[in-house]
């Protein structure tokens, strides 16, 4: 057995700091994530459609950014470089939301929305380098990883409770800004061992990487007034977010039909499929933050054992199921492959997508039997949490694993790329279910409670249903997805 010392200097330079660097980087977005439409109803009197449309922008600007802020990073002003300057861009605004005002809103949103849209891949590329591709330690690094995020966020949702039930939003903000001030001084102190150490940018010389460091920095900060303007149009923004995505669907659609390669035709058919089943996934995930919360917040009886629980709290069932689900999950799947049973991508998204709809399914029970009051019991609204984190434990790791074996070598970019934007397309759609919810007070529940039921009702039965068409489906995509290369003898016995 190696010593806790002996497995401490096995661990690769600059792999330790980037686990606290995690921690502290999550902060903000969780604060935001988890309160941002508490805070634009209760605190600015936004209106429920123009609070969650902005959230839907929110979710989809964050994703959509991911993609490219690696391409900024490894090319333009290194990960690490970027990394930081996010950093900076979500200090300053989170700085400027505590100011409290609209304007300080969608400027501090623009700021933070840029700097965390783009950072969030540096971070994960600059733990990626550290490993060479044949060390079987990444794996464990990311697993770690996962977890300083999952605390990051289960921190930040704690206090983003705590002060929620204050009305201490001022101070909320604050607290996630010297988070994330924190996470740059501690990239600063580790700044020697955390630079890259497989990108492009090492092989040009010191002038071009100053231009291109210029170029970027350049980028980075036209960004931000972009964002903010369509911030100011978010109904726009969202709809150009779901033309975009209607379009990559398409494109990816004719680049499948016209691919000769066989085998990759099909593996990418099966992809489609399966994205497909995910955008429905990851729009009844994404109302956490808007209807869910609302509903948490106005519609369900929050006292327990003589403690208000804050609705940001009862995000953190989410963050207990996973880092206490997956590694059970983990090892419950390795006894049954033992056994033989056939667990594999198609059949996790089809579990995945009944599990998250029967989560939706039992809020309108609660909603049948609450008191004389409207309110639900709180215990209807644990058990939805508890029923979509073990969907997501079955649906979220597959995902980019799907993308590796499903996609040509040279549509990898391009199917990873669409696959973060269903996220964002979906925060998007969220946005729209959420937005369907009529304006109510704390104490009014029974206003809203036909409303939250129908809209519950149709958004679980709807993710059911694509479940068992999945289920239905099964078939045909273990058919479809094929690892080896289809010998000629395979193809002409296929054709007959």
């Amino acid at each position: 057995m190696l010593t806790l010392k002996q497995k401490i200097s096995a661990i690769p330079e600059g792999a330790g700091a980037l686990f606290f660097i995690q921690i502290f980087a999550t902060l903000g977005f969780a604060v935001l994530y988890s309160t941002l439409v508490l805070y634009a109803t209760k605190k600015l009197n936004f209106t429920i459609r123009d609070a969650t449309a902005i959230m839907g922008v929110f979710g989809a600007f964050n994703y959509g950014l991911h993609l490219f802020g690696g391409y900024l990073g490894g090319r333009f002003m290194s990960n690490r470089n970027l990394f930081v300057g996010g950093m900076v861009l979500q200090v300053i605004g989170c700085a400027c939301i505590a100011g409290g005002s609209i304007a300080q809103l969608y400027w501090g949103l623009a700021f933070f929305l840029t700097g965390s849209g783009l950072n969030v891949t540096c971070l994960n590329l600059m733990l990626t380098q550290r490993f060479t591709p044949e060390d079987d330690r990444r794996e464990s690094a990311f697993l770690w990883n996962y977890a300083g995020m999952n605390l990051g966020f289960f921190i930040g949702f704690g206090v983003a409770g705590y002060f929620q039930l204050q009305e201490d939003y001022p101070s909320l903000f604050i607290f996630a800004t010297i988070g994330n001030f924190l996470a740059i001084v501690l990239a600063g102190v580790n700044w020697k061992v955390l630079g890259d150490l497989n990108s492009p940018l090492l092989e040009v010389s010191r002038t071009q990487f100053k231009l291109r460091f210029a170029l970027g920095l350049v980028v980075l900060i036209g960004l931000v007034p972009l964002i903010y303007v369509m911030l100011q149009h978010a109904e726009l923004s969202a709809n150009l977010v779901m033309i975009i995505g209607v379009t990559a669907a398409l494109v990816l659609l004719y680049l499948a039909m016209t691919h000769r390669d066989r085998r990759e035709r099909n593996n990418m058919l099966a992809y489609l499929m399966l994205t497909a089943g995910s955008l429905v996934f990851w729009t009844l995930y994404q109302m956490a933050p808007t209807g869910l919360q609302l509903f948490a917040l106005n519609n369900v009886d929050r006292q327990v054992w003589g403690i208000e629980i804050a609705p940001q709290w009862i995000q953190n069932i989410n963050t207990f199921v996973i880092m206490i689900g997956g590694p059970l999950i983990a090892i419950w799947f390795d006894k049954l492959r033992a056994r033989g049973w056939n667990i594999d991508i198609p059949r996790q998204f089809s579990v995945s997508l009944v599990l998250i709809g029967a989560g939706f399914l039992v809020l309108p029970i609660g909603i049948r039997l609450a008191g004389a009051d409207g309110l639900s019991a709180f215990k209807w609204i644990a058990i939805s949490y508890v029923l979509q984190s073990l969907a997501e434990l079955l649906i979220s790791p597959v995902g980019y694993a799907m993308i590796g074996k499903l996609a040509p070598r040279k549509y990898q970019g391009l199917m990873m790329g669409n696959f973060m934007l269903v996220t964002g397309v979906a925060s998007v759609l969220s946005s729209y279910f959420s937005g369907m919810i009529p304006e109510a007070t704390e104490g009014l529940a029974s206003s809203t409670n036909p409303t939250y039921a129908t809209i519950f009702s149709n958004l679980g039965w709807g993710s059911v249903a694509v479940g068992v068409l999945l289920t239905i489906a099964i078939p045909l995509l273990r058919k479809l997805i094929k690892d080896k290369p289809i010998t000629p003898t395979a193809t002409v016995a296929a054709q007959v």
